[in-house]
């Protein structure tokens, strides 16, 4: 009842105030007129010792130098009428963790934050395999756009170990064709932002995904799933920027060196997994990509003249070794990149269904994951019988579902990793691959737990498989058949 009074007191100086004095909007930090405090969300609480000077000429509450924050308890992307000089903030932050490139875009990100949500501004970079060159000078690019400091992580062995090797494990393929190089990385960035954000105490994390792509999704599920309580910033989503001529003019604006590179005509998306590409000329699905664009594998054209073998080995589903040399799964990867790129291995070009709803022409380059995938499920010819393969195939499909939709963290993910971990425990041995212009081809696979039997496989007699057995399997076998077509031959 108390509170009810309080803020019913303070309304009615609001609205007698603006009646008496013409200037009072240029006192209040609110951007809008508001009917009742409780609109904001503001508790009774904070009015306790509320000081209201009121007179003809003048008004002044304490929000004109604090702000009245409004907070919607159902979703921390919100307005609110905190000022820093000024302009309104959309909302008072302290510390937000940024996921950074050190291109246009994330480089604009960084004062916009600081300008919209009054902030510190920490970048944020994981290193996944894009390369070396995307990761030099990246501090001095993010404290030339006004961050306080950059932290760069390596991830690579993390990024292969935890997230594409179980995928690789499950048969995870996203619509017949994509390897799901994106799909897998961004949880892994994704989950050391939240990682970041606990170090540095930040309450927001942002990322500079459009509105249109299914990245946006990945990382906010990600940062919903491990930490509900970071505030989720998403500019693409909010400002007036759209698109490169505006970025630019805002960062002149703000003095935001500009880095001065000729700008790709694709939209790529580079990891120790993949290479993708996007737009301009690709948005026709009736195109044909251009030769120069590819970057991680030559023309299967151009491809040497004379195949390659190389042995894959495996343990429980998961790579170990290429050609007896056992590797870190990082380096395993890397190898197997150099490798196949030379051969022309992994080119896929396709149309694909986006989360968000629409259809999506990407080309994508995935020399060593082809390679990995091919021995693998070859490998399981030998070790796992008819019936398994058959649901193992079939929750792979809903397994690279999840993944591409952003549901790594997903407890029905987990449950059908664990099934996929136990199933594949005897998947044990190694294959042999011939690579030649642009194709992988099986020529050896062998393991110790193999359910293949050479003696009873064999054309020649046997002791465990007499061949009489089979006519009384195929009359039982094919009795529902018999029984219909005399059923329709009136028998």
């Amino acid at each position: 009842m108390a509170q009810a009074q309080a803020i019913s007191s303070v309304n009615l100086l609001f609205r007698g105030s603006i009646k008496s004095s013409p200037r009072i909007q240029d006192k209040l930090c609110c951007s809008k007129k508001l009917d009742s405090l409780q609109e904001l969300g503001v508790k009774a609480s904070e009015f306790n010792g509320l000081a209201i000077a009121h007179s003809r000429s003048s008004f002044a509450l304490p929000c004109a130098t604090h702000g009245i924050q409004a907070v919607l308890t159902n979703d921390k992307e919100t307005a609110s009428s905190s000022v820093v000089g000024e302009k309104p903030l959309r909302k008072k932050l302290n510390k937000v963790v940024l996921a950074y490139s050190g291109g246009l875009d994330t480089s604009v990100i960084v004062p916009w934050l600081r300008e919209n949500y009054g902030c510190e501004v920490v970048c944020f970079t994981a290193d996944v395999g894009q390369g070396i060159k995307e990761l030099d000078g990246l501090e001095a690019k993010a404290k030339a756009s006004g961050a306080c400091q950059l932290v760069v992580k390596d991830l690579k062995e993390e990024f292969v170990k935890d997230y594409i090797f179980p995928c690789l494990r499950a048969g995870a393929i996203y619509e017949r064709k994509y390897l799901l190089g994106t799909s897998m990385a961004r949880p892994v960035i994704a989950k050391a932002m939240v990682d970041v954000a606990r170090e540095v105490g930040a309450d927001a994390v942002s990322h500079g995904c459009t509105g249109k792509g299914n990245d946006q999704v990945r990382f906010e599920l990600t940062f919903f799933a491990l930490n509900p309580e970071l505030s989720v910033v998403a500019p693409w989503r909010e400002w007036e920027i759209t698109g490169r001529e505006d970025a630019i003019e805002y960062a002149k604006k703000h003095t935001i060196p500009v880095p001065v590179t000729k700008k790709s005509i694709y939209s790529r998306d580079r990891n120790l997994w993949h290479l993708s590409h996007e737009g301009d000329i690709l948005e026709d699905p009736a195109n044909e990509p251009m030769k120069d664009m590819y970057m991680m594998s030559v023309d299967p054209q151009d491809a040497p003249d004379q195949p390659e073998y190389v042995n894959i080995g495996i343990v429980s589903g998961v790579p170990v070794s290429v050609n007896g040399k056992e590797l870190s799964p990082a380096t395993l990867l890397s190898e197997l990149n150099e490798i196949g790129g030379r051969h022309g291995i992994g080119r896929i070009d396709m149309v694909e269904n986006r989360l968000v709803g629409m259809k999506s022409r990407g080309v994508y380059e995935t020399p060593g994951g082809t390679i990995l995938f091919t021995a693998v499920q070859e490998l399981e010819s030998l070790t796992l019988d008819r019936e398994t393969i058959q649901v193992k195939d079939s929750l792979a499909l809903k397994y690279a579902e999840l993944v591409y939709a952003g549901r790594w963290f997903d407890p029905l993910r987990e449950s059908m990793d664990a099934f996929m971990e136990n199933i594949t425990k005897t998947t044990t041995g190694s294959v042999t691959l011939k690579l030649y212009k642009g194709s992988v081809s099986v020529t050896g696979r062998q393991s110790p737990h193999s359910l293949y039997r050479q003696d009873i496989s064999s054309f020649e007699s046997g002791d465990i498989y007499n061949q009489a057995d089979a006519a009384g399997f195929i009359r039982l076998y094919g009795l529902p058949m018999r029984v219909r077509a005399m059923l329709e031959k009136g028998l």
